[in-house]
This record gives C-alpha cells, sequence and structure tokens, in this order.
C-alpha cells in the first residue's frame, strides 16, 4: 500500500492540474484570479513548517472548483508544494480519507518535511456545508419524478455561487486556516 507521500511524490503540481482541467476550469481560474488573501501574515507563519499539500480531486467537482486555486493562493506565498491526484484513478487513497463514508472531495491532506500526515481538511468549510445542505432540503424525495431536474438545477445554482461569491471563497481560507492551526486529522 502506498503511502500518502508516495502519492504526493507521484501527483502532478496544482498549476499544471488547473492548466489540464477539462471541465470548469473558467470557473476555477475565475476563482484563482480574483481571491484576495487576507493581510494576516498566515502564509509567513506557513512558511517556517516546511509543510506541502496533497489534494485528492476531480475536475468535474463544484467544490474542487471553488477551493482548489483558494488554497492554491495561499500555498503560493508560503512555497508550500501543492501536488494533486485524482480521486478515480486510485481509490484506495481516498478509501483511507472518507467522509461520513463517502468519497467526497476535495481533501486536502497536509504532509509534513518527514512525508506524514500532520492535518487534513475538506470537502467543505462548514458556512459552504450549510448553503449546501439548506439547498438539498429544497429539493423533492429522490422517487419524485422532477428529483433529477431540480438536483441539476440546484448543482448550477451551486457552481455559479462557487465561482462568483467572495464570501464563500473567505469561509475556505478561514476554515483551511484553523484547521492548520490546530492540525485536525478528522
Amino acid at each position: 500500500m502506498k503511502t500518502e507521500e508516495q502519492y504526493f511524490t507521484e501527483g502532478i503540481t496544482i498549476q499544471d492540474y488547473m492548466d489540464e482541467m477539462s471541465k470548469l476550469k473558467e470557473e476555477s481560474f475565475n476563482v484563482y484570479e480574483n481571491f484576495q488573501l487576507p493581510n494576516d501574515g498566515f502564509p509567513e507563519e506557513l512558511r517556517q513548517q516546511s509543510l506541502h499539500f496533497l489534494v485528492i480531486t476531480e475536475d468535474w467537482c463544484g467544490d474542487a472548483m471553488m477551493i482548489n486555486p483558494v488554497i492554491r493562493r495561499l500555498a503560493e506565498p508560503a512555497n508550500i508544494d501543492m501536488r494533486v491526484v485524482l480521486r478515480d484513478e486510485d481509490t484506495d487513497l481516498i478509501d483511507r480519507h472518507l467522509t461520513n463514508g463517502g468519497r467526497a472531495i476535495p481533501i486536502i491532506l497536509v504532509l509534513n518535511e518527514s512525508g506524514e500526515l500532520v492535518g487534513k481538511w475538506g470537502p467543505r468549510a462548514p458556512e459552504v456545508q450549510q448553503i449546501v445542505d439548506e439547498m438539498r432540503a429544497q429539493l423533492p424525495s429522490k422517487d419524485d419524478p422532477a428529483f433529477e431536474e431540480k438536483q441539476k438545477d440546484m448543482i448550477k445554482t451551486l457552481t455559479k455561487k462557487y465561482s462568483e461569491e467572495s464570501t464563500l471563497w473567505s469561509y475556505v481560507y478561514e476554515s483551511f486556516k484553523e484547521s492548520l492551526l490546530t492540525r485536525s486529522i478528522n
């Protein structure tokens, strides 16, 4: 069984991943180009810690479209190497990091200089999860003939919010920052 560090070594850079996206690329770059890191000194603090990030993701995922560029914006000034592995290419890694029994993405694994897992974050900031939960609560039951169409509309609305609402980006940043400060592995 491969270690997280082996997956990291085999992963592609976040820049290459974003450049090669076939879905949600424009939206993801919109977030990347428009998200402004707060002037809180956190990247400088991280630079001292010799960390690297491994992201389990897929380019069709709306959450990943928003979250990956936010974390990239933090990683770059902190001199943190951020690499990506695709969830569906090798499910062994995601199966070690399930969320409520599911393969939710993105998951950001925080590794120290020795390649040991010292933190984990994802798939959403709590405030974003609340928005998703509220939208899901408005859907009809799964056996309703309108469910599929309503769910597609919900995903379209959510994708638009994710790509345009900077408040959501800030929720992601603050939640990830808090996770790093407490080094929680959930």
